[in-house]
């Protein structure tokens, strides 16, 4: 495992840094592409497009492609920049950490994965959890890296994140509260570190890399062991107040009368959280345990109970979608849901639910799974890393890679971009 090279610290006005986001994006766009064509796509002068490829190729960031420049025309040929995605180019690590398990990541420049592990978190004590991960997660970087430069290290989780300040406020499945995982992050593994909400990250995936539509408007509903939320507008993710936004675990489903802890009844993580339909299943005499992902491979290897509860879960998430389409009606709702990534009719049952209770969507194409489909988590880890090097890389890919009690620019897309 090799650190990303510090390289100079950018100074000077915020054009600077500006003009050089908005170059790394239209590559990421449009790549490869010549600089004429970043010229003509930005809106920027050849020169300060010129300049900004210099700085960006320094820092590694971007490089030129010289057995695709055009030939033919009339004066020098154009040889198109693309994002340094070869051998030896950057990349960024991930981990998410769920309830059962947490899941490792190696992406690219382009948010593709090209490393991946499972870590179960069965027999570790709730205490020694925090280090086994990050123990883990130091041998899988360092393992599966190759020798390339590493940006840094992104922690993606449910619960209430503080990103500012790299803090789990509350998570309650596995009781941590104020505690600080991104100061953690760094100087376990020695390298910049941020740590933000699961379905923010997603979000975040998703106006980064995904599809079109979610640069305008989307909502993200992630419904595992914890249920959230994120919406994003103009490709800003909303935070709010102490980044508490996204908490829709007590969200009412039309239809449910399942009783909640609150006291009420209909709560959508009640409903449909992997928690509760896997304590229903065993209700039912479906499994032994509750194991949602026993669950889902019982429905995939054709049994017919554990299907019915997986539609009837999927149904009551496109019926709280629909409330959510109907508040926000965004381009898109995006879905993460365990059943629906491995079988796509399930993703139909949540859209069919969706449309038929929503007053505002009669499209079931606006709803959809995550882009990156079972890559999702590793990606959604990367994105807290890759993030801020889209809006900042001057900055972010010249810092030093060392921090000491703090998160290098962590998602926080309110300060960068204006109000969310």
């Amino acid at each position: 495992m090799t650190l990303a090279h510090p390289g100079p610290r950018m100074t000077g006005d915020g054009r600077r840094e500006a003009n050089a986001a908005a170059v790394l994006r239209t590559v990421l766009d449009h790549g490869p592409v010549a600089r004429s064509g970043i010229a003509g796509l930005s809106g920027l002068s050849p020169a300060a497009v010129s300049r900004q490829c210099t700085d960006l190729a320094r820092l590694g960031l971007v490089r030129e492609v010289p057995g695709l420049a055009s030939s033919g025309a009339v004066g020098r040929p154009q040889v198109p920049v693309d994002l340094h995605t070869a051998d030896g180019g950057p990349v960024a690590a991930g981990v998410h950490i769920g309830v059962p398990a947490s899941t490792f990541g190696i992406v690219d420049l382009r948010g593709r994965v090209l490393a991946r592990q499972v870590f179960p978190h069965d027999g570790i004590a709730a205490e020694q959890l925090q280090d086994q991960v990050l123990g883990a997660l130091r041998e899988f970087v360092t393992a599966s890296a190759a020798g390339r430069p590493v940006l840094g290290v992104g922690a993606a989780m449910g619960g209430w994140i503080e990103p500012g300040g790299g803090t789990v406020v509350r998570h309650d499945l596995l009781g941590w509260r104020g505690r600080p995982l991104g100061a953690a992050l760094a100087a376990r593994l020695g390298m910049p570190a941020g740590v933000d909400n699961h379905a923010r990250a997603i979000a975040q995936s998703e106006i980064l890399f995904g599809r079109p539509a979610a640069r305008r408007s989307l909502v993200h509903l992630f419904v595992g062991n914890v249920v959230d939320a994120a919406v994003g507008i103009a490709g800003v993710v909303h935070r709010g107040p102490r980044s508490g936004a996204g908490d829709v675990a007590h969200l009412p489903v039309p239809d449910s009368t399942v009783v909640c802890g609150c006291g009420r009844a209909g709560c959508l993580g009640a409903t449909a959280s992997d928690t509760a339909t896997a304590h229903t299943a065993v209700r039912r005499g479906i499994l032994p345990v509750p194991d949602a992902a026993l669950l889902v491979e019982a429905a995939a290897a054709g049994d017919a109970r554990a299907d019915r509860l997986l539609r009837e879960r999927a149904r009551a998430v496109g019926r709280a979608a629909a409330l959510l389409m109907d508040v926000l009606n965004p381009d898109l709702v995006v879905v993460t849901e365990m059943s629906s990534l491995r079988e796509p009719a399930y993703l139909e049952e949540i859209r069919g639910a969706a449309v038929d209770l929503s007053h505002v969507c009669d499209d079931p194409e606006r709803v959809v799974g995550p882009h990156a489909g079972r890559d999702v988590l590793p990606v959604a880890a990367g994105t807290v890393v890759l993030s801020p090097l889209f809006r900042r890389p001057l900055r972010t890919a010249g810092e030093p890679s060392a921090q000491s009690g703090h998160t290098p620019e962590t998602i926080d897309d309110a300060s960068a971009m204006g109000a969310g």
